[in-house]
């Protein structure tokens, strides 16, 4: 059974960090590039930051470049995202997305919530 599975959402204080952890099976991991993507109360989808399978190719977008960290290991089928200097604005559900050509997988999201 493929599963990806997020946690370590909460309720941070501004300013406070989070680390999103992303746990994947049932499927070849290592092969698969992972996309963190947000959605905000009442917006859209928002991509966050992708990784390939090698981790040699990393993007963010630009309202967290400097503050947020995408890292992978293969060989527990991990994916992380180390936030830093959270801001409102990065209150949202947080996904992860596992793909591969045609092919995506996505976890049921975990909350993050950045208030004082």
């Amino acid at each position: 059974e493929v599963q990806v599975v997020e946690s370590g959402g909460g309720l941070v204080q501004p300013g406070g960090s989070l680390r999103l952890s992303c746990a994947a099976s049932g499927f070849s991991f290592r092969n698969y590039a992972v996309n963190w993507v947000r959605q905000a109360p009442g917006k859209g989808p928002e991509w966050v930051s992708y990784i390939n399978k090698d981790s040699d190719m990393i993007y963010y977008t630009d309202t967290v470049k400097g503050r947020f960290t995408i890292s992978r290991d293969n060989d527990k089928k991990m994916v992380y995202l180390q936030m830093t200097s959270l801001k409102p604005g990065d209150t949202a559900v947080y996904y992860c997305n596992a793909a591969l050509i045609s092919t995506n997988y996505w976890g049921q999201g975990t909350q993050v919530t950045v208030s004082s």
